[in-house]
């Protein structure tokens, strides 16, 4: 009974451990995806654009992080 009872909650963290590790991957899938698109987006303006709304080419890839991090 006890062997039945041990082999039954490591069944239960085992599912528990792989249903977070899914959680996780999404959250950073998410997170790459909104990254990207921000980084590509504002990457793609001409330094002009980014004069013009105050974006140093610089501070693009800090900014796309910041961007994916509050998103998600």
């Amino acid at each position: 009974m006890a062997y039945a009872l041990s082999n039954t909650h490591a069944r239960s963290n085992l599912s528990a451990t792989l249903h977070r590790a899914a959680e996780t991957w999404k959250t950073a899938r998410a997170k790459r995806a909104i990254f990207d698109r921000t980084y590509n987006e504002l990457n793609a303006l001409d330094d002009r654009d980014l004069t013009d709304i105050g974006i140093a080419r610089r501070d693009i890839r800090a900014l796309a992080q910041d961007v994916a991090n509050k998103a998600v």
